[in-house]
């Protein structure tokens, strides 16, 4: 393949995925901002302590969905469309049947245990609890939102993927106003409007399949091998899972040691990082699914010049969007701050100083996340699984001795973290003399 033809494929394939990143990230902040300015300041940390809940979900899709979206790529690759199918309709059935389990035990048998696990406020408690049980109810829109976007991309659809995924946000952000300002529904209109949001985006996903050119992809039952092919697939997603596993037990960490370290007030502050990094994970999740997607492909044709391609592309996109972002942050931080309703002028204080702090943290997040990918294109499985788990776990023991030994630093507890992880990865590099190329198997 031609280096202008992976340039299109690239670009077609990364703002599709950035649209999608959206679906995951953007409800959060847009609810944070709309709740933050209809309800209080206190609803946009319920809606920060309910991030656990969405990593968790995001985290099944990723193993299940991203892993065998990758599996799907090398069969589309080498024109394998039978095993494509199996690997596609095992995805579907299986994230699908988790999110169902889920919404029994999560939104149905046990909400106010679920919110209380995450809450330990009572003054938020019931804002919380209210947005935590629609999100658990309606958590298979977003895991079949989220998993028919990553097939129907690789299928070779992106801009109908682009197209599904802004009038999911669309509605979503009407769907806000109306129901929290004239049905009255408080901050659970705010999740009812999520889930709204991602039923539509999951029909006009659906209508991929009603050309029968793109009929590649569909759903086969039968054969043999079933375990063997879940196996491959949870093999595939596993770094990505793990990452987002410890992202899961970060933020239920870092909610906790912050909420008892620096109150209200910095509850709210983190909950503004934490939407800021939101923003962050459009771009990195972006790139990171094109690497891939587009990059899998390469490696099933053996193209060792077109995954250094998409490489070079992806680590370029990705270092001017971390470099504006942050620029934007550290020239607009109490801006951001007063998005989300907030007026008081100690949260304002601490907010400005915490942005830019995360700001900066966030860039070295990024790159090691990318690596991240990168070894596990080429077939670093071992080193991409420890990035997965330092990625997140290294913050906590951090966080933990700044909130005890400095908890007035608390807020550079990531970058220090960041800084630390790179070291050793860098170390490990250079000691098991890593080298990124296709293996002979691949070519």
């Amino acid at each position: 393949m031609s280096d202008n033809s992976i340039n299109k494929q690239f670009y077609n394939y990364l703002w599709a995925y950035i649209l999608v990143a959206l679906s995951g990230c953007l409800g959060n902040v847009v609810d944070g901002i709309i709740v933050g300015n209809l309800i209080s300041e206190d609803g946009v940390s319920a809606i920060n302590l309910s991030k656990p809940i969405n990593q968790f979900i995001f985290t099944l899709h990723l193993l299940i969905n991203a892993g065998a979206g990758m599996l799907v790529g090398y069969a589309l690759g080498k024109k394998n469309i039978a095993d494509a199918r199996r690997f596609f309709t095992r995805a579907l059935t299986l994230s699908t049947g988790l999110g169902l389990l889920l919404t029994i035990f999560g939104g149905l048998l046990f909400p106010s245990q679920t919110a209380r696990l995450l809450c330990s406020n009572e003054h938020i408690l019931p804002l919380a609890q209210d947005y935590m049980q629609v999100l658990l109810i309606g958590n298979p829109a977003f895991i079949v939102m989220w998993g028919l976007s990553t097939m129907v991309g690789v299928d070779g659809s992106p801009k109908l993927v682009s197209m599904a995924v802004i009038v999911d946000n669309v509605v979503n952000l009407l769907l806000d106003i109306v129901f929290i300002q004239v049905f009255d529904w408080g901050i659970t209109g705010s999740s009812a409007a999520t889930v709204v949001g991602h039923l539509v985006g999951i029909a006009i996903l659906l209508s991929h399949w009603r050309k029968p050119e793109n009929r590649r992809l569909r759903l086969v039952f039968g054969g043999g091998g079933l375990l063997a092919m879940w196996r491959r697939i949870a093999s595939q997603g596993a770094p990505l899972a793990m990452a987002s596993i410890c992202l899961t037990l970060l933020l239920l960490s870092a909610n906790t040691i912050v909420l008892s370290t620096t109150g209200r007030t910095g509850i709210f502050v983190f909950a503004l990082c934490m939407n800021l990094l939101q923003v962050y994970n459009l771009f990195i999740s972006g790139t990171c699914q094109t690497l891939q997607s587009l990059g899998a492909i390469q490696v099933g044709k053996g193209d060792d010049s077109g995954v250094r391609t998409v490489i070079y592309k992806g680590l370029r996109f990705i270092t001017v969007s971390m470099v504006v972002t942050c620029a934007l942050v550290w020239v607009w931080p109490q801006g951001i701050a007063e998005l989300f309703g907030c007026n008081e002028p100690e949260m304002l204080a601490q907010s400005s100083h915490a942005l830019r702090v995360f700001a900066l943290s966030f860039i070295l997040f990024s790159y090691i996340y990318v690596l991240m990918i990168i070894y596990k294109l080429y077939s670093h499985h071992r080193m991409a699984l420890f990035i997965s788990f330092i990625l997140s776990l290294t913050v906590i023991p951090v966080l933990w001795i700044m909130a005890k030994v400095a908890p007035n630093a608390i807020w550079y507890s990531y970058l220090i973290a960041y800084l630390i992880e790179a070291c050793i990865i860098y170390a490990l590099h250079k000691f098991h003399h890593i080298e990124f190329k296709l293996k002979k198997s691949e070519i």
